[in-house]
């Protein structure tokens, strides 16, 4: 796993600012990785593990708090003490009345609030009618080139290092598939059709609605 340290100390910059953090970017850019070595980096920086709260909607587990008022329940039942959560939603669209589950735990001024996004529901000129003044827009890449040549210790040889960046693509996931062309090729094409069909076509239903 590369350790998203550019990413990581933007998200550091607003740590326990009264802003909600948005995390937005294409699809499988690594935004909920970037969380999960967010919250581990506040684990070793002292805070207690049953002090950050992470919810992904994607996750059947969590299929039963899908519901606005069965989250905000389950979110204030767990804060059982006065010192600061961290409080992580990750896919927050999947949640009925998302929007009003942040606006209400904005107001506590105990909670340091993280959210992410499918980007048919979480572009710039939405967040700024959701949630307006409140919120910070964290903007996450694919991994850089400087990120693809760090990996794989190419250093001494740029060229050969950016045919491989332009061929594998900057998606992290791809690394994990060896430099198989042919896996990374229809990877990206089942990156490319997701997006099309839960973003853009999504998108246009939700407009449409």
């Amino acid at each position: 796993m590369i350790k998203r340290e550019k990413h990581l100390k933007e998200v550091f910059r607003y740590k326990d600012k009264h802003l909600i953090k948005v995390v937005t970017g294409v699809r499988r850019c690594g935004k909920s990785t970037l969380l999960e070595q967010y919250m581990e980096e506040l684990k070793k920086q002292g805070v207690k593990e049953k002090n950050i709260l992470f919810y992904n909607f994607e996750d059947f587990k969590f299929a039963d708090l899908i519901d606005g008022k069965a989250l905000h329940k389950h979110i204030r039942d767990s804060m059982t003490t006065d010192q600061k959560y961290y409080i992580f939603l990750d896919e927050v669209q999947n949640v009925l009345e998302f929007p009003r589950i942040i606006d209400s735990l904005f107001i506590d001024k105990n909670i340091d609030l993280y959210v992410t996004g499918s980007n048919a529901f979480m572009l710039s000129t939405e967040l700024a009618t959701l949630l307006s003044g409140r919120y910070i827009e964290l903007h996450i890449l694919p991994l850089s080139f400087r990120e693809f040549v760090g990996y794989y210790k190419f250093e001494n040889n740029l060229d050969l290092a950016y045919q491989k960046y332009i061929s594998n693509s900057s998606f992290p996931f791809t690394i994990e598939l060896n430099e198989d062309s042919k896996a990374i090729k229809e990877y990206i094409k089942s990156v490319y059709n997701t997006v099309i069909l839960k973003d853009v076509m999504t998108r246009k239903k939700y407009l449409i609605h």
